[in-house]
């Protein structure tokens, strides 16, 4: 069934092309841009990747641009996208004018670094075009979507920090203790006893796994008790 749709979306990109329409806007002559294509299916969809690689490859032909590197990665969720940064050295090289994939989740492993990608990509002066979404950044229109992108990604960053206060607020007014257990403290009597028995400071922190400063400053405070 997802072929199925995949083979719709590789039509309706065909037709977007060669009716000369980006959200809405004719196109002029096409520019002779160097392309960089990348594709990405997940472990269960690989016999996806064929379909993605000919409607990008339809794609950057119908508008004149001349494909001199070509990715596919193979991946799961969120995970890191390794091979990825080859197009990204390659644009940083200069030896690219333009990134295009297939749809935005299968460039970016979330919304802040869609848009952190993004972003360099803007600074080197490289384009990017999302086909299924039909997002060119080469167009102005596509320039203000990149916009609208960062505003969504900070609200994205906003909300997370709000969430992380609000349950750190829970958690106190509930008595659990934040911050990192006392790990040390908890073993003040048995390195007590460990020191009387004339063990080092050092086989101290060894034997019980813990720092020298911890010891050094739990058998000091006892001096000044």
């Amino acid at each position: 069934m997802w072929i199925g749709h995949a083979e719709m979306a590789v039509k309706r990109a065909s037709e977007k092309t060669k009716s000369g329409q980006v959200f809405g806007h004719s196109r002029k002559k096409p520019q002779m841009f160097r392309v960089g294509l990348y594709a990405r299916v997940s472990t269960q969809d690989q016999q996806t990747l064929p379909l993605q690689m000919r409607a990008m490859r339809e794609y950057a032909a119908a508008r004149g641009w001349t494909i001199v590197v070509q990715v596919k990665e193979v991946g799961s969720g969120a995970s890191e996208r390794e091979l990825r940064q080859k197009l990204m050295e390659a644009a940083r090289r200069r030896e690219i004018d333009v990134v295009l994939v297939w749809r935005l989740d299968r460039w970016g492993r979330s919304l802040p670094d869609l848009v952190t990608t993004l972003e360099e990509l803007n600074h080197l002066g490289v384009g990017f075009v999302s086909l299924t979404e039909a997002l060119d950044l080469t167009t102005p229109t596509g320039r203000a979507m990149a916009g609208l992108l960062s505003v969504f990604a900070a609200f994205e960053h906003e909300i997370l920090r709000e969430r992380v206060r609000a349950g750190l607020a829970h958690a106190k007014q509930n008595g659990k203790r934040l911050g990192r257990p006392a790990t040390a403290a908890i073993k003040s009597a048995e390195i007590r006893k460990l020191h009387r028995a004339g063990v080092s400071k050092a086989e101290i922190a060894r034997r019980l796994n813990i720092g020298r400063t911890s010891v050094r400053r739990i058998l000091s405070s006892r001096r000044t008790v």
